[in-house]
């Protein structure tokens, strides 16, 4: 006996003790087993909807079209019926509207798709981030110089006049202060962030391979690996905006690319950190607890910490340092045992004997230790 059967034979049982007409007992079971029809039909759609979800939720993409449908059909109507009939117009409506109908659910069946990938597979959203950094007044500055300035990445922020009349001290520096308060896309924002936290290993004496910012979003959510001896730190970075969440999803995902990792790397201790500007919903702080992944939550970037990159070729000993938007500045690695080091300005880093590199003679051994 179903659960349903239960309930209904212990009302009529009650029903009878007190006396009540079988009459108003049938009607009160028939409204009962009403409802319960009701509420089957829409367990099986449900269910339907859940064993469709990977083809696009047809089912709801099929009532987002039918309400249009039937508005089109209240235009029709009109046209078809007024005092004065637009027989034509009434034909046209109704095939364009058709074409219309069918595109519009085309729209909401990738729509539904999208989200429910989202769903699955959080850091697909980034994908939705803005990637370019060329603004109308980068393209102006770009036709003031020959093809040979433009080889050096800081006509980006000077004028021709300012690039031509400073010092190469003076015009570095003006550009690495107006690289900080130009505006960015998030994207930039993004990576940005991820070099502040290499940087804080860095500082640390740790190798530190970026990740994220090489391999974008085939990175299966590592952003950056950190290693210092037989240690190796997984670490995921989010600059996310405060009114944002990271929930139990995100930790999920991550959990799933450290699992892989340290199956890669048996014999090594890895370890998982999960670095963000926001704060985690009070489950998925719960189950990075559980899971051993440790949280840096409400990590805000310090805009002010030292991004001069200062290293040492492994070729020759030629002292170079590296702007934030060099060409090799993400493929320079940090060694602090070996006397390289971070700095904030271009005046401390010639101080130590330091050049800037040169972005346009190309990747070489020299630029690229």
């Amino acid at each position: 006996m179903s659960y349903y059967d239960e309930v209904k034979s212990e009302l009529k049982n009650l029903l009878d003790e007190l006396g009540k007409s079988g009459q108003k007992f049938d009607d009160l079971f028939r409204r009962l087993e009403e409802e319960h029809s009701k509420i089957e039909q829409a367990r099986l759609v449900i269910r339907q909807m859940a064993k469709e979800r990977q083809i696009g939720f047809p089912i709801l993409a099929k009532a987002y079209d039918d309400f249009f449908e039937l508005q089109d059909k209240q235009l029709i109507d009109f046209l078809k019926y007024k005092d004065k009939p637009a027989i034509r117009a009434a034909d046209i409506v109704q095939a364009y509207g058709k074409i219309r109908r069918a595109a519009l659910k085309d729209k909401k069946i990738a729509e539904y798709l999208v989200e429910y990938y989202e769903s699955i597979a959080p850091f697909l959203i980034d994908l939705k981030e803005e990637v370019s950094d060329i603004s109308e007044e980068d393209r102006i500055l770009a036709a003031e110089y020959s093809a040979e300035e433009l080889g050096d990445t800081t006509t980006q922020f000077l004028t021709k006049e300012e690039y031509r009349k400073l010092t190469s001290t003076a015009r570095n520096q003006l550009a690495l202060d107006r690289y900080w308060k130009r505006p960015k896309s998030k994207w930039h924002i993004g990576k940005l962030y991820e070099r502040y936290v290499g940087y804080l290993f860095e500082a640390k004496g740790y190798d530190v391979d970026y990740v994220g910012i090489f391999k974008g979003f085939e990175d299966l959510g590592r952003d950056i690996i950190a290693k210092k001896d037989n240690e190796i730190i997984v670490i995921q970075c989010k600059n996310w905006s405060k009114f944002r969440t990271i929930y139990e999803k995100h930790i999920f995902q991550f959990f799933g690319t450290v699992f892989q990792y340290r199956d890669e790397n048996k014999g090594k201790e890895v370890k998982a950190i999960f670095y963000t500007t926001t704060t985690l919903s009070d489950l998925a702080r719960r189950f990075a607890n559980e899971l051993k992944i440790e949280l840096k939550e409400n990590e805000k970037m310090d805009k002010d910490y030292p991004c001069v990159k200062c290293n040492i070729s492994r070729v020759d000993g030629t002292k170079i340092y590296h702007l934030p938007f060099d060409q090799q500045y993400d493929n320079t690695k940090i060694e602090t045992k070996k006397g390289e080091f971070y700095c904030a300005t271009i005046a401390e880093a010639e101080e130590q004997g330091f050049r800037r590199a040169f972005k346009y003679k190309g990747i070489n051994k020299e630029e690229s230790s």
